[in-house]
């Protein structure tokens, strides 16, 4: 008979996790003003807010971070990190930065330095849409359509519509576009991939305009499986050649190393351009740290170099991701609505679809992130109206063509018994979603990034 598949890697460390009530956590999402981010971690069963800086590292990171070098000029693990980065992605200077928000601060400030700048892209994802409009500019999403339909299988939902771009380039000066950001994979459309085809295609047409090509970096490694399982030029690539063809095609990079560099802080800047380089090298002092630390510490510089090693093999890659195609496979098996085909971080939940019931103004996602967690102790992180915002002129919240509930899955930390409660706890919501016809009010939001902060009531 066939083997059944089975994890490369053994369990050296394990780290205990609470039960609750659904009485206690009724209290405490109450006490939370009913917000997932305000839970203390010991109030939750099964942590799906995100998969960044969540994952469990490995004994050859961890044994990085013991011979991690903290000189604060020059360390030797910086030009490990440096030395890493170039032979994946082929950028010749790089600047460390503690992580990706920070990144973008950093090149925002060099790229967007005037009002009414647009940057295209393909539904960029909050803080990189909240950098950019905190500067007076304006995001405008490109993706393709099809990736507004949950229920279409399309292999790379992440894909820019070159139509659109163009007609965004033709529109606007040139000296109003810094840039067009393409994140790989696409977070905001259900971590979907962009096809190498697409890539290649975006950076044509930039090049035709004179328009730079920045990457969103943080699950790179995820888009170069989907791309050698997905796109039939690229089957018979390594990961590491993928990754290097993928980067031929952008002129810039922010990298949260907190997803696919497998580390729990850090990020980095990649530059093709020396002057754009030198002229971010004094925002970085500013803001991160010298230029060869950039607010990491050495160790973990040293651990990011080996988890950028580790992130870009297959056989990891593999495990990682059919792990979240179980979760998602016994979600279509209960009839929950998903973002399909299933992606490669997390599952995407179609609260639309689960709570028509309730008005799109009470936050639909949000009021199914909230019924989950009551259920089973799961906290997921709702991807629609509220994360979405208020319109910078209008002031007008913006109800976004999806509303999901993201349920993010930490890189080597979870069994797959963990996916067999959340897939039945949700199905349990799912069986009762009819009685819920009501959802939430804000009481208190931040004037921009509210979603992080916010406070609600029941409606």
């Amino acid at each position: 008979m066939n083997l059944p598949f089975a994890e490369p890697y053994r369990i050296k460390v394990v780290e205990p996790i609470k039960r609750s009530t659904k009485e206690e956590r009724a209290q405490w999402i109450k006490d939370a003003q009913y917000n997932l981010f305000k839970l203390s971690s010991d109030q939750v069963f099964i942590d799906m807010l995100t998969d960044s800086g969540t994952g469990a590292m490995s004994d050859r990171q961890w044994a990085a971070i013991m011979l991690g070098d903290e000189a604060y000029a020059g360390s030797r693990s910086y030009f490990e990190l440096k030395n890493r980065v170039k032979q994946l992605m082929g950028f010749e200077y790089m600047l460390p930065t503690h992580q990706g928000r920070a990144a973008e601060n950093v090149l925002f400030s060099v790229l967007i330095q005037k009002e009414g700048m647009i940057v295209p892209g393909n539904s960029h994802f909050d803080t990189t849409k909240g950098h950019i409009e905190f500067r007076k500019a304006t995001a405008i999403d490109c993706t393709i359509d099809e990736a507004f339909d949950t229920t279409l299988d399309h292999p790379f939902k992440g894909n820019i519509d070159l139509k659109k771009l163009e007609d965004v380039y033709k529109k606007y000066p040139r000296e109003q576009i810094p840039c067009v950001v393409v994140t790989v994979t696409c977070n905001t459309s259900g971590g979907q991939p962009v096809s190498i085809a697409n890539m290649k295609a975006v950076y044509e047409l930039s090049q035709k305009y004179n328009i730079p090509v920045l990457y969103d970096s943080a699950r790179f490694a995820e888009n170069a499986y989907f791309v050698k399982m997905r796109e039939e030029a690229y089957k018979d690539w390594t990961i590491k050649e993928i990754v290097a063809e993928m980067y031929k095609y952008a002129d810039l990079a922010t990298m949260s190393s907190k997803k696919d560099g497998l580390v729990n802080i850090g990020g980095f800047i990649g530059f093709r351009s020396e002057e754009l380089y030198r002229q971010a090298c004094t925002f970085n002092i500013m803001f991160e740290g010298y230029v060869t630390y950039g607010g990491m510490a050495g160790r973990d510089m040293a651990a990011l170099a080996v988890g950028l090693d580790e992130s870009t093999e297959f056989e990891y890659l593999e495990t990682r991701i059919k792990q979240v195609e179980y979760l998602g496979n016994k979600l279509i098996e209960y009839n929950v609505p998903i973002q399909y085909p299933i992606g490669g971080h997390a599952i995407f939940v179609d609260a639309n679809k689960i709570l028509p019931n309730v008005p799109k103004e009470e936050f639909r996602a949000q009021t199914l992130g909230i019924e989950i967690y009551v259920e089973g102790g799961i906290r997921g992180v709702e991807i629609g109206a509220l994360l979405a915002d208020r319109d910078p002129v209008t002031r007008e919240n913006r109800y976004p063509k999806l509303e999901l509930l993201r349920l993010a899955v930490a890189r080597r930390s979870y069994t797959n018994s963990h996916m067999d409660y959340i897939a039945a706890a949700l199905k349990n919501v799912y069986d009762r979603r009819h009685e819920i016809t009501s959802g939430y009010k804000i009481t208190w939001e931040a004037p921009i990034m509210r979603h992080f902060t916010i406070e609600l009531k029941k409606a």
